[in-house]
């Protein structure tokens, strides 16, 4: 059922790992979702849904590395999390005897933002420089303490268009964030009928916010914000369409 004109606060968590073109920063600058279910038909490390992770959440991925991980976050305890092992020096993920998410999960905390868990802890992490950012006790216990948080959240594995066509009239937020067109080749998964996805994006009864970048067409996507990329010194011009009913997004910089 839609929430226009709540009150209520949305829970919000910290991300469960980094990945490659995540939102979780810059999710506040797009429209608050208005039904009680969100879906996000690119899960990656969804992170709009995470900023409102008290909704009914349905993740959507389709690569099956990231599907692992959520897999293992929905089902484990606080106790698991915390029992997980660290990355010792000389020892690689392969060497760890845990389940293929968790040991997924690990590797996505060994270098940040990237687009495929890694094998060996990364020069920043061997640094020891911010240990709160990568694979260690700070990490474990930030993950502890959220996951019973998800226990209600949902995941189907699947392909996002294939999902939206086959459940066009649900009450939902769908939050669409694919590779984007021309930046999109980093993913496991990064092939995307844009087409075919900007037509089933149209034909959603609910709420639809679309992510791009500036210059994409397959939407009329409007400029949203500039944000910081994974580089330092780098800035991203993100883009959105958002259903019609919508008002108007907040442009600032991230």
């Amino acid at each position: 059922m839609p929430l226009r004109g709540c009150v209520v606060a949305s829970c919000s968590l910290r991300p469960f790992f980094a990945f490659y073109g995540g939102k979780w920063r810059i999710a506040p600058r797009y429209p608050e979702p208005v039904f009680d279910t969100i879906v996000e038909p690119f899960a990656g490390s969804a992170g709009y849904s995470l900023r409102h992770a008290d909704r009914d959440v349905v993740l959507v991925e389709r690569d099956p590395v990231i599907a692992s991980v959520w897999r293992f976050l929905l089902s484990a305890s606080a106790e698991q999390i915390r029992s997980l092992p660290d990355v010792e020096e000389g020892q690689t993920t392969a060497d760890l005897d845990v389940e293929e998410g968790a040991r997924s999960l690990i590797g996505f905390w060994l270098n940040k933002g990237v687009a495929s868990p890694r094998k060996r802890p990364s020069a920043w992490m061997r640094s020891g420089i911010r240990p709160g950012s990568f694979w260690g006790p700070q990490v474990r216990e930030r993950i502890a303490s959220q996951v019973d948080s998800i226990r209600h959240w949902r995941l189907v594995e699947g392909d996002a268009v294939e999902v939206m066509r086959a459940l066009p009239n649900l009450d939902a937020t769908w939050f669409v964030d694919p590779p984007y067109e021309n930046k999109g080749r980093h993913y496991a998964c990064s092939s995307v009928d844009y087409d075919a996805l900007g037509a089933a994006c149209r034909q959603l009864r609910g709420q639809v916010i679309a992510c791009e970048q500036v210059g994409a067409r397959w939407l009329p996507f409007q400029h949203l914000v500039d944000a910081k990329a994974n580089h330092a010194t780098k800035r991203s011009a993100e883009a959105v369409w958002a259903s019609p009913s919508l008002p108007l997004v907040r442009k600032g910089v991230g």
